[in-house]
């Protein structure tokens, strides 16, 4: 079930997220920002009761699968502590481009405003959602294989580590 907003209600399901970049702008292949999101989720795995079940980092947005006791509340400080490393990042490598992310009341983001939640109701979109996640580099034939691109839970070798699902 696709949904536009995460509600109370729900709030504790495993969730199919995608957080996407204005624009599509291609952001994350360089000066070490996919270490930004990792770092962020990982803080979040180990403090804030966040379970990753899956992900995948592509150049212009990340798919993860997720559950935690508030996902909402994921979301809301995921997307701005983010939004506030990646900027400072970005001022630093690439200050040309932080015009890009600067909203007509002079707000500064990064993140489009949806996140496209999917509440996995069942073990078979489970699997759907998963293999869409895992597939996603090789469908862009960024890699022959899921397990060669380095920022999945496909990937044995990353530094970030997807939960066991039985766990």
């Amino acid at each position: 079930m696709s949904i536009k907003k995460i509600s109370k209600d729900l709030n504790s399901s495993i969730f199919f997220l995608t957080f996407t970049i204005k624009n599509w702008y291609y952001l994350f292949d360089r000066h070490n920002r996919w270490n930004i999101i990792s770092e962020s989720l990982h803080y979040c795995q180990k403090n804030k009761n966040l379970k990753l079940y899956g992900f995948v980092f592509m150049i212009n947005h990340i798919h993860l699968i997720v559950e935690s006791p508030n996902v909402s509340g994921f979301v809301r400080d995921f997307k701005r502590h983010t939004s506030r490393e990646i900027h400072k990042n970005i001022v630093v490598a690439e200050p040309n481009i932080e015009k890009l992310f600067i909203e007509t009341d002079g707000t500064y983001s990064i993140w489009q405003d949806t996140n496209m939640p999917i509440i996995l109701e069942s073990e078979k979109v489970f699997q759907q959602k998963m293999n869409y996640i895992l597939e996603n580099p090789v469908r862009k034939n960024y890699v022959s294989d899921a397990s060669f691109w380095y920022w999945s839970s496909a990937n044995e070798k990353c530094e970030l580590q997807a939960d066991d699902v039985n766990e």
